[in-house]
């Protein structure tokens, strides 16, 4: 197993207002790994993001990162840890696309020709070249979403943490969201993916935390923790497994796959001829 980049261990957190979010939570991340953090709303991953990259801070317990404790240097922790809300607007507030991806490469004192490089292909990356003096009030919502990552991007971080990415997205948005992410995958950088869109996990992930009320309540391979019995955490299982458990419960004798296109060379291997 590769490095572990970052560990949560034993955090506990609790919001002014009594909500008690984390409650010994313990977790670890390795070097170019897609993990999957999931649960149904309210589970504590979006906190539990915050403190990966150490936007919130641990009643207690603690969050390493490369070694190096969270609580000692946030600053240096956030460009090396980068978050991308779920909601793009609560990260978009520039007058421009341009503008807003320059933000956190300018507040690192880099020179203008370098920051102009990184919008530039943050950008490109993102597929949002060229939109540089439009507006982010005028961009849809996809549109948004792609902006955000890039500003993220931009900073150039080693890990890269998504709260909910499909979150209002139509299918189309989605898939291609998905898409990008594989693509940001295949670069080495470490993604994080903290969702409920069971469909679009295992397209992005091979391991994963399943959080109920604070509490990780299983831990593992992807096929492990998407199983029959992941029901009572208010999740299911892919529609691609649901098929072939219901073809197992018929009498077919497949194995379950989690990807669709895993599924449908199980399905073509009982298919005559």
């Amino acid at each position: 197993m590769a490095e572990a980049v970052i560990e949560a261990v034993d955090l506990w957190y609790t919001y002014p207002d009594g909500t008690r979010a984390l409650r010994g939570v313990s977790m670890k991340v390795h070097d170019s790994e897609a993990v999957a953090l999931l649960g149904a709303n309210g589970a504590g991953k979006s906190t539990l993001l915050r403190h990966l990259n150490a936007l919130l801070r641990p009643a207690s317990g603690r969050v390493v990162v490369w070694g190096r404790d969270a609580a000692e240097d946030p600053a240096w922790v956030r460009r090396q840890v980068g978050l991308v809300f779920q909601n793009p607007d609560e990260q978009l507030f520039a007058p421009s696309v341009g503008e807003d991806v320059a933000f956190g490469p300018r507040n690192l004192g880099l020179p203008r020709e370098e920051v102009q490089k990184r919008v530039e292909e943050a950008l490109r990356t993102v597929g949002m070249e060229g939109c540089e003096e439009r507006a982010p009030h005028h961009l849809s919502y996809g549109e948004k979403k792609r902006v955000a990552i890039a500003g993220v991007l931009a900073m150039k971080p080693r890990v890269l943490l998504l709260d909910e990415p499909t979150s209002g997205l139509d299918p189309a948005g989605a898939e291609e969201l998905a898409g990008l992410l594989q693509r940001l995958r295949r670069r080495g950088i470490t993604l994080v993916v903290a969702s409920h869109d069971v469909d679009l996990v295992p397209e992005l992930a091979e391991r994963a935390y399943l959080l109920h009320r604070g509490r990780v309540v299983a831990e593992g391979a992807l096929e492990d923790v998407l199983c029959p019995g992941v029901e009572r955490y208010s999740l299911r299982m892919p529609c691609a497994a649901r098929m072939l458990d219901m073809l197992r419960g018929m009498g077919v004798k497949v194995r379950v796959r989690l990807r669709l296109k895993e599924a449908a060379r199980e399905v073509a291997r009982h298919i005559p001829g």
